[in-house]
């Protein structure tokens, strides 16, 4: 007897009480089982309405009807609304376990789900198995029990995988020294020994209450429930075996054999030839209104665990395994599936569902003259099932797929057994995009734990071959024969960018996935790397299963003493262009009403230093603060910012100087809003774009700056490289220029220190221009460890140099700080004051004493100098 029940809502409809009758007696059917033995010791059981494959231990009829065993009354009405009577509620374990004494409770029933779409039936929506004692609950994709002993406060709590729209077998088990444990389809499956102190628990309900308020706003899905049972004790994990088996008609199984849907039944335990057709309708229906990964893969795992044992024609195989593959593709396809996967136990649990499906139907695939082999292909995979006899065939070996690159071998000789061999292959072409970020720790591959830091990612199709009898291979991988394994590597835009960065090291591991301890565990054991490069791998492996290529990407390292040096040098350097740019700033405002430095160039030079100053300051700070934190990313936008100002900013220098050397055109005051524009704005632009994109790339890895694994660095290395290469081209036009003119000084005057001049200028333009970068990109690798020092001095030194070209030695700041002082010295004394010699650089100009100055200022508005060629800039 079966009732349509509502799962997981606060507010209840269906009651049941307790009778004082215990269970006795049994059907004749009990005696051809054990299960039915247990059954018939049970303290309460309402079998409720017929359901095709479980088996009950009587039958009851009508809309009012008084069980055969324990005189439970059933009492059938309108609007989902159902009642079971049954007495002595207030003193039984169901409602306060804490009375069950040392022997405990158990509670079963079978269970199953329905999505919320289908209003079309007379199902409640939302709900719950509740008591004064435990609830029971299906929500937001799980399954969920909670046991209460309010005398000491104490509550137990267990999830599991919610039943999909297959009868599933729940029950639970709780001993005051156990705790609470979950029993799935006879096999335990979650538990809670020690439980925990809680206020918090059930509704204060005398009754036993499963149902649901039709008001309720939140919807849950529907459930179904059948055979509910009650023993005031718990069960032995024997005699939950016992009944579990007897229930869906299979044999008794021994204790150290785990019960299964999936155990090969005799001809007398079959169920009808038609049995897959309603698994195939389903699952075509079903996935129609798929919407949560979760829900669906919990589904699609009760659905592995509950196919019937019947042998199928070749026609169904073909049928179910196209239309089960469908499926997966299109959980696949689901727009939340990518957050989903990032989780990769999930994704195992995928592969392990298909498996168990695949091998169910190549196992109860019907054996036939000439041998049966259906092979076809998916959005998911290409699969084989087969069932042959090894001495048909008629090559040296047995290959999956027949063609492609990608494929398993095995030896003829493997072929041990005469009998019927049953065959499954898959070669799943999407699923490795979804296993990327594996924990070397988590793994059996001793030498990926070597570099715990260094994620594994899968990077070629995952492959699978499954063969009963098992083949005969050597254990030895020395010996023979053994599986050839053949896979192209199929690498992520990523992944291709790590392998052919020069600074990395590549570990390439033949991989397998080990269910053996219920959970995927990547392991290499029994494999080895037979041959391969980058492109292709050979692997040669003792056993069958699933395999794949895992990818290790190691960062080649400096040794610790090449570190502690680089990082000193780099202290000490910021440290002091941090002093140098602050001293060349004060310089630069002190001496600004001096005609000669109230210029664009130095207007540019300042600006220069002002943004490595901040830049090296940050950059300062930013190493006291852990990757990953807050503050950590704040600096990381900044330094971002920052340096593309930098680098900005010397682009500036490079056109500035190209306009007054090379190509003169327009006043100067005509440029100046655009190199502001440059300045400061462009890199403003580059960085609210990477911030929209990839704000998550910030200050994550290693250090406070853009993470270098996703490529976000580029918005950073992109405009750097670009400024590098135009001021090259700047910096060689303007030597060219200066050379031809030392030249012919050289030709006219015979002066040979008109050729230092050429040296001069490249030394004074160098730092301004960025050159030193150049080294930065030399240093890739800990093989250019030279060019890492060349870097590291040059670039933190920049603002040394600066200070060092542009202020200490510049002749025109030393003259303008000379005339500077005079002018100082000259104001102190009144009587003096009206005897002011002009400043040399005026006479030098053709100013005369007390006369304007006829040299244009940068910000003069006239464009009269726009024709000359300027060497000061050098």
């Amino acid at each position: 007897m079966r009732k349509l029940l509502p799962l997981c809502c606060w507010h209840s409809c269906l009651l049941l009480s307790y009778c004082d009758f215990q269970v006795h007696g049994a059907d004749t059917r009990s005696q051809a089982h054990p299960g039915f033995d247990v059954l018939a010791s049970a303290s309460h059981y309402w079998p409720l309405e017929s359901v095709d494959g479980i088996h009950e231990l009587q039958e009851t009829t009508g809309d009012i009807v008084e069980g055969k065993v324990n005189k439970g009354i059933y009492l059938k009405e309108e609007k989902g609304v159902t009642f079971l009577y049954y007495g002595r509620y207030k003193t039984s374990c169901i409602s306060n376990p804490a009375q069950c004494g040392p022997e405990g409770v158990t509670f079963s029933f079978f269970w199953k789900t329905q999505a919320e779409h289908s209003r079309t039936t007379p199902f409640a929506f939302g709900g719950q198995v509740i008591s004064n004692g435990f609830k029971v609950c299906s929500s937001g994709g799980k399954g969920s029990v909670e046991l209460y002993t309010r005398e000491n406060s104490m509550t137990w709590e267990a999830t599991f995988s919610p039943p999909g729209p297959y009868w599933t077998h729940v029950l639970f088990t709780w001993k005051s020294k156990e705790g609470l444990k979950v029993y799935v389809n006879g096999t335990l499956t979650t538990s809670d020994p020690s439980g925990k102190v809680s206020h918090a628990y059930g509704e204060p309900n005398v009754n036993l209450v499963i149902g649901s308020d039709e008001r309720q706003p939140k919807r849950y899905e529907n459930g179904a429930f059948d055979e509910f049972i009650i023993w005031e004790r718990a069960l032995t994990p024997d005699e939950i075996a016992m009944y579990f088996t007897a229930a869906i008609g299979k044999h008794v199984l021994s204790s150290s054999t785990p019960p299964s849907f999936l155990t090969t039944a005799t001809a007398n335990t079959m169920v009808p030839i038609d049995a897959y057709h309603p698994i195939i309708t389903n699952l075509t229906e079903e996935r129609r209104n798929f919407q949560s990964p979760g829900i669906v893969l919990n589904y699609l795992q009760n659905m592995s665990l509950s196919l019937p044992n019947k042998s199928l024609s070749e026609e169904t195989a073909l049928n179910l395994t196209k239309t089960f593959l469908k499926t997966v593709g299109e959980v696949l396809f689901l727009p939340s599936w990518t957050a989903v996967s990032e989780d990769g136990a999930v994704v195992l649990g995928l592969i392990d569902t298909v498996d168990t499906v695949m091998g169910h139907i190549s196992f109860n695939l019907q054996a036939s003259e000439p041998p049966v082999a259906i092979t076809g292909s998916s959005s998911v995979a290409d699969f084989s099932l087969a069932k042959l006899l090894p001495k048909t065939m008629n090559s040296s070996h047995y290959r999956f797929p027949a063609q492609g690159q990608n494929y398993i071998e095995i030896p003829h000789e493997a072929f041990h057994s005469q009998a019927w061999t049953t065959v499954v292959g898959l070669l799943y072409r999407s699923v490795h995009y979804y296993l990327s970020n594996i924990q070397p720790a988590s793994t059996k591959i001793a030498e990926a734990a070597n570099y715990k830091h260094c994620l594994l990612s899968v990077s070629s199709y995952l492959i699978s071959l499954e063969v009963f009898p098992t083949p005969k291979l050597s254990q030895n991988l020395s010996g023979s024969p053994l599986i050839t394994v053949h896979l192209w590597h199929h690498l992520t835009q990523r992944q291709y960018i790590e392998t052919t960065n020069e600074s990395n090291r590549i570990f390439l591991y033949c991989a397998f996935l080990d269910f053996s301890s219920g959970e995927g565990v990547w392991s290499n054991q029994g494999c080895a790397l037979a041959e391969g490069n980058l492109s292709y791998s050979v692997c040669r492996c003792t056993h069958l299963t699933n395999f794949a290529i895992l990818m290790q990407v190691v960062p080649l390292e400096l040794t610790r003493g090449h570190q502690v040096a680089l990082s000193s040098v780099s202290y000490i350097g910021c440290s002091l262009s941090v002093l140098c740019l602050t001293i060349t700033l004060v310089t630069f405002a002190v001496l600004s009403s001096v005609s000669t430095i109230r210029n664009q160039r130095y207007h540019i030079h300042a600006n220069l230093s002002c943004a490595i100053l901040v830049a090296q300051v940050v950059l300062l700070i930013s190493f006291h603060f852990e990757p990953g934190t807050a503050p950590c990313q704040v600096l990381a936008v900044l330094l971002h910012y920052l340096f593309l100002s930098v680098f900005a900013w010397m682009l500036v220098e490079g056109l500035h100087l190209y306009s007054m050397v090379i190509k003169v055109f327009g006043s100067e005051d005509s440029k100046h809003r655009y190199y502001y524009g440059i300045g400061w704005g462009f890199p403003l632009l580059i960085c609210i774009i990477s911030i929209v994109f990839a704000m998550d790339s910030y200050g994550t890895s290693k250090n406070c700056w853009l993470s270098l694994g996703n490529g976000a660095v580029w918005a950073f290395v992109a405009p750097a490289l670009f400024i590098i290469v135009v001021n090259m081209g700047i910096l060689i036009a303007v030597t060219r220029v200066i050379s031809q003119i030392s030249a012919d000084n050289y030709k006219i005057h015979g002066d040979p220190s008109a050729f230092k001049l050429t040296a001069k200028a490249v030394a004074v333009l160098l730092p301004i221009l960025g050159t030193s970068w150049v080294f930065g990109v030399l240093a890739v690798n800990n093989q250019a460890v030279v060019f890492q020092y060349m870097f590291a001095v040059l670039n933190s030194l920049q603002g040394f140099f600066i200070f060092l070209f542009h202020c200490l030695l510049n002749s025109e700041v030393r003259a303008a700080f000379k005339h500077k002082t005079k002018v100082w010295s000259l104001t102190s004394s009144s009587t003096r004051q009206a005897n002011v010699k002009p400043f040399n650089s005026d006479i030098m100009n053709g100013t005369r004493p007390g006369t304007g100055s006829t040299k244009l200022t940068p910000w003069d508005k006239s464009s009269h100098s726009g024709h000359r060629v300027d060497l000061s800039a050098v």
